[in-house]
């Protein structure tokens, strides 16, 4: 990739997380934001786009980050601590070995990577209050997104995905997303372009999340023939029109006659793929 187009790109994902920031208020003045660093493709260009914005941002706010050593097999923190002296930026480094309790708690042939990442989130909140952090960023991208909306509906029979703002259940954190829009595909050519030393996750090449392969596959089969099929479903997971699902709690079916006001979204419409 030459400068020209590494430039391009980094404006291009730029973008797409200032508008995940300014549509779903993901940044404010005087925050202080806790970077979870995994050592993979996704953290290294959150913290490098985050670190941008903040250049450029018209309020000031801290970035700050952090890694989870959880005592996985061969994971090396080194690579990661040079890459953020190099950044020079404020970072801490904590070991905490969970991955013997994720080996304890989950049965042979089942993934780990949901104890794993559960484990994980527990300590970085503590990590984020403890540094006075307003903001948890977590690097999950418009891909991670799409997938658990399949995910949860054809496993678990709900549908929801990964929320791109929550207060986190310890009520001290809010967790933000500001890769929601950035396509995976270029976050993996920008962190190739900028040669970040990737550290790969143990428990992923011990047990890989085989449902979440499946529905990396379905997709990229999909998209062989629609190319916009991701981006369909993101704009899906931004477009819901309650009376057209069954969800009695989101639309009162009950009450519904044919006086009703009509619904201001045509059903033929709400069909259509781009």
């Amino acid at each position: 990739m030459t400068a020209h187009e590494l430039t391009q790109l980094e404006s291009h994902l730029m973008r797409q997380v200032t508008r995940a920031c300014s549509d779903f208020g993901l940044l404010e003045a005087g925050d202080r934001v806790l970077v979870a660093m995994s050592g993979g493709k996704d953290s290294y260009a959150l913290l490098d786009l985050l670190l941008a914005l903040q250049r450029r941002a018209p309020f000031k706010f801290d970035v700050v980050a952090a890694n989870i050593d959880q005592g996985q097999p061969g994971f090396d923190v080194r690579p990661l601590e040079q890459h953020l002296q190099r950044l020079q930026v404020t970072y801490t480094l904590v070991r905490d070995d969970t991955w013997a309790a994720v080996l304890a708690k989950i049965p042979t042939g089942n993934t780990p990577c949901w104890m794993c990442g559960r484990l994980r989130r527990a300590v970085l909140y503590n990590v984020a209050s403890g540094l006075g952090c307003t903001k948890l960023a977590l690097g999950h991208h418009r891909d991670d997104l799409v997938e658990s909306l399949l995910m949860s509906a054809l496993y678990s029979g709900v549908l929801k995905s990964m929320p791109v703002k929550l207060r986190a259940d310890d009520g001290r954190n809010l967790v933000i997303r500001p890769l929601a829009y950035c396509a995976e595909a270029d976050i993996r050519r920008y962190s190739e372009a900028k040669t970040h030393p990737i550290i790969p996750c143990g428990s992923c090449a011990l047990d890989p999340d085989l449902k979440r392969k499946q529905t990396k596959q379905l997709l990229d089969q999909l998209e062989a023939a629609n190319p916009n099929v991701r981006r369909n479903l993101l704009h899906a997971l931004q477009t819901v029109v309650p009376a057209h699902l069954l969800d009695r709690k989101l639309f009162d079916f009950s009450t519904l006659t044919a006086d009703s006001a009509p619904h201001s979204a045509d059903p033929e419409a709400a069909g259509q793929s781009q």
